[in-house]
């Protein structure tokens, strides 16, 4: 079972704490504006839980994923997905984590970042209201496997890796979100924000 009972590292912010309550869409940006935009009788955003997995070494664990219908577009992104049934987010990030990458021995920790983001992917759009959560694992595991992939995902991912905060500064690939490298070193440096912080929507 995975374990999200704290005991790791988290740079003096209690696990689970800093997150939004379960009914907000999250923080709202210090300007007043929404963290994504509503438009008037459209469908609400699809709630995702996404982590950011560091190692003992502070490596973050990325997804290789492609467009199933051009495995040339291809890009690197955290682990998660879309709650199911009732889950809450915290529920959701973990059985993501184990469903993807098949690690259970993981500390989760608290929301750092929340985005809205929209994008085209197997001939549809998808919009997303996505919190990211931090979570550490007490050992690496030099190959991490999927565990239950969906139909589609068992289409659309090509491997995982670890990397190094100065190999994801380097990356000329794409990685999601764009500004993940500079959110990494921060994270590094300072440690979790005091509240979770909404980054710019992506929309692609």
């Amino acid at each position: 079972m995975t374990d999200s009972s704290g005991g790791g590292e988290w740079y003096g912010v209690e696990p689970g704490g800093a997150g939004p309550g379960e009914g907000e869409s999250g923080a709202v940006e210090s300007g007043g504006a929404a963290p994504f935009p509503v438009e008037s009788g459209g469908a609400a955003p699809r709630r995702v839980a996404r982590v950011v997995l560091l190692d003992p070494d502070d490596r973050i664990l990325l997804l290789h994923g492609y467009e199933p219908e051009d495995p040339a577009q291809t890009w690197w992104f955290t682990p998660g997905g879309g709650l199911e049934g009732a889950e809450t987010r915290e529920e959701a990030a973990l059985r993501e984590l184990v469903e993807e990458t098949g690690i259970t021995d993981i500390d989760l920790g608290p929301v750092l970042w929340t985005r809205y983001c929209s994008f085209p992917f197997d001939g549809r759009r998808w919009d997303q209201d996505e919190w990211y959560y931090l979570a550490r694992t007490r050992r690496t595991e030099p190959a991490p496997r999927p565990q239950a992939l969906t139909d589609l995902e068992n289409r659309s991912l090509a491997g995982l890796r670890w990397w190094t905060s100065a190999e994801l500064s380097a990356a000329r690939e794409t990685v999601y979100p764009t500004r993940l490298a500079e959110l990494l070193r921060t994270l590094l440096d300072e440690g979790p924000p005091s509240a979770p912080v909404v980054l710019a929507p992506e929309i692609v």
